[in-house]
């Protein structure tokens, strides 16, 4: 079972909620690039639709649409799927820092302590897409020791890569 409580050592972290819609879309637009290769822009209503949606055969409870705060600042957002797309594997779906808070190492941090969760309850793989082309995206991610899988999907406007990250090499 996932804590959230400790998911940061640094961050309050807790479920986004609809009252919290206005502070994560002040932080998605503080990113215009990811978005230009991941159309559309999102808008407010989009976003809460994202708070909500799951994949088949998941439901709410599987989904952390999460928010980590520095008292009343938004700093970053994560959006994970548990035990999908099989019972071993999360599924991020999103994860975006804050630009002002970018190129600092805490979306490096967050994503070490989210993982050191993870893997305590019980997972043994993250995977994630990331759309092709977003040089700044794919440079985190190999930053942060993921490992590209060969597979990449199109969707409509894009083409996302599929990367994984085995908790099993975290120290």
């Amino acid at each position: 079972m996932i804590n959230i409580k400790k998911l940061s050592t640094s961050y309050q972290t807790r479920r986004l909620t609809s009252k919290d819609v206005d502070k994560a879309f002040a932080l998605v637009q503080s990113n215009p690039t990811y978005f230009a290769y991941c159309p559309p822009q999102p808008t407010r209503h989009s976003m809460l639709e994202d708070m909500q949606v799951v994949p088949a055969n998941k439901t709410n409870e599987d989904k952390f649409y999460l928010g980590f705060f520095e008292g009343t600042q938004l700093i970053a957002i994560l959006d994970l799927i548990n035990q999908y797309p099989d019972a071993e594997t999360g599924w991020i779906g999103f994860f975006m820092v804050d630009a002002k808070y970018q190129k600092k190492g805490i979306g490096s941090a967050i994503i070490k302590e989210v993982f050191l969760e993870l893997k305590a309850a019980g997972l043994k793989v993250i995977e994630l897409a990331y759309p092709k082309g977003d040089a700044q995206s794919e440079h985190f991610l190999l930053k942060n020791n993921f490992q590209k899988t060969g597979r990449e999907i199109s969707v409509p406007g894009y083409t996302v890569v599929i990367m994984n990250y085995k908790l099993e090499t975290l120290s």
